[in-house]
């Protein structure tokens, strides 16, 4: 059964710009754009993921013309979660006043938003009259190490949602094909392991560095390059399709670097790839929620156009969904 994207919207916090970021880290400006392409990124200031979530999910449903007396489910893509327990979606029902929903977390780092999609659509196949609000927040500025330069300048705080349903609404972008995979063999190089059961902290010990996110940069570079690009080939393929049948295409934004790359590779013309990592950074779940969010709002993605979305994350986990506006 099909589903539909109905409506779609985004929150982000106060910007920093890179010189903001100089006088907690030894970096510039220059280092910063020369190694990823970032320019600034948003820090949630007194705000945790549930309030971002919130208002991205206002958002999503004033774009889709609904209340929040219309929402069955509620999910939410994170890693970066107000708590272990209550569960974020749970806040974020409860700050939309929504009546007794289902509502869950689901954790596939930056592959969260494409995961949340998928899940929705399920759930429409199993209940038809669904509306499911699917919520991708992440607050990574606070489980990031602002000593370390190598990986505190790529993150920021976000967050993208969208409402998805069994029948197409005034906007109706359809949910067309999923592709969503992971190998856990790889798990090491990008981690936030402190204060999990494997890593637990006894009461009043201090917070150690596996508490923050910890990554081998170079890998995961070549890893995320290589998965992505794979699983894109391999959408193309299974709808008879090439490149010059996208419209756009949007990757996970994790840095300049790593989209360019990915779009190479597919021999993407440049004006096909979708990029907005300079002005939010890597928002982890929230990135390509985000990044469609905006599209649709400034005309980027144009009624009758076919998307092709992609993401990887820690875990690993990756995937891409193609969409028909």
């Amino acid at each position: 059964m099909p589903a539909y994207i109905c409506g779609v919207g985004l929150h982000a916090p106060a910007n920093i710009a890179n010189h903001d970021l100089e006088a907690r880290v030894e970096t510039s400006d220059e280092w910063i754009v020369t190694r990823t392409g970032i320019r600034q990124r948003h820090i949630a200031q007194g705000e945790v993921t549930s309030d971002l979530g919130t208002q991205a999910a206002r958002a999503a449903l004033a774009d889709a013309g609904l209340d929040a007396a219309d929402v069955t489910h509620v999910i939410c893509a994170t890693c970066t979660p107000d708590s272990y327990c209550p569960n974020t979606a749970t806040q974020i029902a409860r700050k939309l006043d929504l009546a007794a929903p289902m509502a869950l977390d689901l954790n596939a780092a930056c592959s969260g938003f494409l995961y949340a999609l998928q899940m929705a659509r399920a759930l429409t196949t199993l209940e038809p009259g669904a509306t499911v609000l699917v919520v991708a927040a992440e607050v990574l500025s606070s489980r990031v190490n602002w000593t370390d330069r190598t990986t505190c300048v790529l993150f920021g705080d976000g967050a993208g949602a969208a409402v998805v349903r069994a029948q197409p609404a005034a906007r109706a972008i359809e949910i067309v094909d999923a592709m969503l995979e992971s190998d856990g063999s790889h798990g090491g190089l990008l981690t936030i392991l402190g204060g999990g059961s494997a890593r637990p902290y006894a009461p009043g010990e201090p917070v150690g560095d596996d508490f923050f996110v910890q990554m081998n940069g170079r890998e995961v570079f070549k890893v995320a390059v290589r998965s992505m690009t794979d699983v894109c080939r391999r959408m193309l393929e299974r709808h008879a399709m090439t490149v010059d049948d996208l419209d756009m295409f949007v990757a996970h934004q994790a840095n300049l670097r790593i989209i360019e790359a990915v779009g190479k590779k597919l021999d993407l013309p440049a004006h096909k790839v979708f990029a907005n990592v300079q002005r939010y950074g890597n928002t982890s779940a929230a990135s390509v929620g985000i990044a469609l969010a905006e599209g649709c709002a400034d005309g980027t993605f144009a009624p009758g156009g076919r998307v092709l979305l992609t993401t990887f994350g820690a875990g690993f986990t990756w995937g891409a969904v193609l969409l028909q506006f």
